[in-house]
């Protein structure tokens, strides 16, 4: 027996009939609002960046709500995992993206290589970083902005 199937006309009919109708991108994001972020969202961050566990850490590290003292303190946090979600997160100011510019982690430096917010005079500095693949990182980076 075929595994293949097909359909009547009146079944394909019926499929287009029943399709359901493509949003744009707009629309689809228009109706699924974004929470408000209140003072209870921000207390609950709080008190997830002070979690022992390094993962629940990353989530607030990884948040683009977080209150700038949040990101301070968790760029200087001790899990190098941490410290990259900071380094990468869009959402973090740039004297605390500055600030990861001298990690000791090539992670943390090579994941703040690739966020496109980062300063240029961090960027400069990453350029003739020690690491070679930190290096290569701006190199790509810089490779992309040519591109566009």
């Amino acid at each position: 027996m075929s595994c293949i199937r097909f359909n009547t006309p009146a079944q394909r009919q019926a499929l287009r009939d029943y399709a359901p109708v493509m949003l744009t991108p707009e629309e689809a994001a228009a109706s699924h609002p974004v929470p408000k972020v209140t003072e209870t969202k921000i207390a609950r961050l709080r008190l997830l960046a002070a979690n022992p566990n390094a993962k629940i850490r990353e989530s607030v590290a990884s948040s683009l709500h977080a209150p700038e003292d949040l990101y301070e303190r968790l760029a200087t946090d001790d899990a190098e995992s941490v410290r990259s979600c900071i380094a990468r997160n869009e959402a973090v100011p740039c004297d605390v993206l500055r600030s990861l510019a001298d990690d000791a982690s090539a992670t943390v430096r090579g994941w703040l290589a690739v966020n496109y917010f980062v300063p240029d005079d961090v960027m400069e500095k990453l350029a003739v970083d020690p690491d070679d693949t930190v290096r290569a990182l701006v190199r790509w980076k810089s490779g992309l902005q040519v591109a566009d």
